[in-house]
């Protein structure tokens, strides 16, 4: 009994585990895909989103450098174990001068842009309250890389820019999906059961009769 309790507890609380590991996938930056932007080459859904934001403004800068720069310490330390300055956080990520580069490059993978958005987002809100949003996202970004990679939609020519996914992207989807907190618990508490159906009885009053 105590090992089964046990057990449904951890379930119960299984989305909240897998929202806290999404969130660092997401927010440390580890690598999760290879797809060109307009940025050069966005590994990341935070890479990719940023670059977007930055070429419409819509955000200011320094909003990006906060989404930015807990991914770009965890880079730094582990590439050559320095922090970078946070005036040098866009130059880390080659976001300083491409407002005016064509966004053909954005409108031909909105599946990745728009998933993107939805995980950045979905990792954060998913702290405070788990939901759908992360796994919407991630599977965006999956339909985008595998439209390009298997179906060639968009033609990329150029080598040095094919998409590539990497194992990473597998944990992410599966944080994603286990983040959904309604599935766990219809896991846990199992189906309703169905009433069953019991035969009219007759009144008293036709009885008598």
């Amino acid at each position: 009994m105590a090992t089964s309790s046990s057990s449904k507890g951890w379930l119960k609380n299984l989305s909240t585990y897998a929202s806290r590991i999404y969130f660092f996938l997401i927010i440390l930056q580890i690598p999760l895909f290879r797809v060109p932007c307009r940025a050069g080459m966005c590994t990341t859904p935070i890479h990719v989103t940023s670059s977007q934001l930055i070429a419409s403004e819509i955000f200011p800068v320094a909003a990006v450098k906060v989404l930015l720069f807990p991914g770009a310490v965890i880079n730094g330390l582990v590439k050559n174990m320095t922090v970078p300055s946070w005036e040098n956080v866009l130059n880390i990520y080659n976001l300083t001068d491409f407002k005016g580069a064509p966004s053909v490059t954005d409108l031909q993978r909105l599946e990745v842009l728009a998933g993107s958005y939805f995980s950045v987002a979905g990792a954060i809100i998913g702290i405070l309250k788990p939901g759908r949003m992360s796994m919407f996202g991630t599977l965006l970004i999956i339909w985008g890389l595998v439209k390009e990679g298997i179906l060639g939609k968009p033609v990329n020519t150029d080598p040095a820019k094919t998409v590539f996914v990497y194992p990473t992207m597998f944990i992410a989807l599966v944080c994603a999906f286990f983040s959904v907190k309604y599935d766990v618990k219809k896991i846990v508490r199992g189906a309703p059961a169905r009433p069953i159906a019991k035969p009219l009885q007759r009144s008293s009053k036709s009885k008598l009769k």
